[in-house]
């Protein structure tokens, strides 16, 4: 059995509401030193199926985990 992560995050160019969100709200806490901040997901699961597991999890994240338009992903599996 293998574990996976599946890292999804937006692509550079896209804008992150939340992103900016966490960056407001870190300023106004008195971290004035943030900007640039991302909001990404992480998804893990264990994966015991047929198939290499970083060939399956790609085809997931191709067609499930990530909206290839606008995000980008980054597969480790374990």
């Amino acid at each position: 059995m293998a574990k996976v992560k599946v890292h999804v995050f937006l692509k550079p160019g896209v804008l992150d509401v939340q992103g900016k969100a966490v960056e407001g709200a870190l300023n106004g806490l008195g971290w004035g030193g943030v900007s640039g901040a991302r909001v990404g997901k992480l998804i893990e699961f264990d994966f015991a199926g047929e198939g290499d597991p970083a060939v399956e999890a790609k085809k997931m994240c191709e067609t499930l985990l990530a909206n290839t338009v606008i995000e980008s992903y980054r597969i480790e599996v374990a």
